[in-house]
């Protein structure tokens, strides 16, 4: 497996890994762009755009998109992200040009046709409805939010219902041509294909971006507190959060090993004292997530309300513990946990697309797995407890609660005890 990354005139960059082995290949097309670009008067733009991408070109309607990939056997989907928005497909490997010029002709001419665009807000309302009656979902926005009160990125990734609602076609428009340029997009292929083939299609398809680059988005500042709403469910659902780490930060997969150990698995301290000792929660779990100037370490719990009070004490007394000890045996573990999910990602075409797009967009290369499991098999038992202090002593906390909540104990009295 070797990766090739070539530039065209335009700035547009392409990569792919050939996997000779496959009958089939995925394309897709990484950008430098997401929610945390939106000023608060847009908020919601990025998926709502994502989403109209798929609904006709000045080429193609909404109904032939569909149905040309289709009728190879391939299928087309995009997702938006705080920092990025990925549109991708699977295809057979004699129909890698077909799904080049469909991802260059949504992403070049969509032109967002009023009936299309009132019936895909109506969706996207759906959506943001759905999300709020999800309650494991609508916490997470809500503790997003309390991370990063007044900021882009702690505002959700769908929008207000209201703003989506009144978006109209030059919102669109203008967002696109002023983020969608060049040199914020990633080509990327993987599978059964040929790169020189595709950096040829790639140079005939994508004639029409625009070359220069946006302002950059603000930046991250992290703040921490407390959000608290009552709701009537049979569950509690809360997010335990602390400043976390960036992607270029030295301790990156250090702390990802780290989350891994404390909420990553069945063998995990936390599912283990949470559950499988005390019977607190069904769901518990811990997360890293990184941006490209900050990041946040979470813990999710779900748990009945008569069983609150007592949770909240035990979470963080599992944190402090991580800050002063960890095993020889739990480090081999969790390292075995990351390096087997890398490994493993590796027997998929689509999931070699999205490691390529990210990596370009985020590092401006493509990280080798060997570099990888480098890093993960350095680390040692003293580096996580020292990131582990880094980030939980003396942290201010964010608390984000959802549901019956009069039992949680008092944000002041849960930030004391991370001193």
């Amino acid at each position: 497996m070797s990766t090739r990354v070539s530039t065209l005139a335009n700035g547009l960059r392409v990569v792919s890994e050939d996997m000779p082995q496959f009958e089939t290949a995925s394309v897709g097309v990484w950008v430098d762009v997401g929610a945390r670009y939106e000023s608060a008067e847009i908020n919601g733009v990025s998926h709502l755009l994502e989403h109209m991408a798929f609904k006709g070109t000045e080429r193609r309607s909404a109904l032939a998109i569909a149905e040309e990939i289709e009728a190879v056997g391939g299928h087309v989907n995009a997702y938006t992200s705080r920092e990025q928005t990925a549109y991708y497909a699977k295809v057979m490997k004699e129909d890698v040009a077909l799904a080049v010029y469909i991802l260059a002709d949504i992403l070049q001419h969509s032109i967002f046709a009023e009936d299309e665009l009132e019936r895909e807000r109506a969706v996207v309302i759906q959506e943001i409805a759905q999300a709020h009656d999800t309650p494991d979902d609508a916490v997470f926005d809500q503790f997003q939010e309390t991370v990063y009160p007044d900021q882009p990125l702690g505002r959700s990734i769908l929008g207000p219902a209201a703003q989506v609602a009144d978006y109209s076609r030059q919102v669109l428009a203008d967002y696109m041509a002023r983020h969608y340029s060049a040199g914020r997009m990633v080509m990327v292929g993987a599978g059964r294909l040929d790169h020189d083939r595709l950096v040829e299609l790639a140079a005939a398809a994508f004639d029409a971006l625009p070359g220069e680059d946006p302002a950059g988005e603000l930046k991250a500042d992290y703040r921490g507190g407390d959000s608290r709403i009552a709701r009537d469910l049979e569950q509690s659902h809360l997010v335990l959060g602390f400043d976390g780490i960036a992607y270029g930060d030295a301790d990156f997969y250090t702390v990802q090993l780290l989350s891994t150990l404390l909420g990553g698995g069945m063998s995990s301290r936390l599912f283990q004292e949470i559950r499988e000792r005390r019977g607190l929660a069904y769901a518990v779990f811990s997360f890293a997530s990184s941006y490209m100037d900050g990041g946040v370490f979470g813990i999710y719990c779900g748990t009945g309300p008569d069983k609150l009070s007592e949770l909240t004490p035990v979470i963080a007394d599992e944190l402090l513990k991580v800050c002063a000890t960890v095993t020889p045996e739990e480090v081999e573990r969790a390292r075995a946990q990351l390096k087997a999910g890398l490994l493993m990602s590796l027997e998929s075409s689509s999931s070699r697309c999205e490691r390529l797009g990210r990596h370009m967009l985020i590092f401006g290369r493509s990280i080798p797995i060997e570099e990888m499991v480098a890093e993960i098999d350095a680390i040692q038992a003293e580096d996580v407890v020292r990131v582990a202090a880094r980030i939980f002593a003396g942290s201010r906390p964010s608390l984000a609660a959802l549901g019956p909540v009069a039992e949680l104990e008092s944000y002041d009295r849960v930030a004391a005890r991370f001193g």
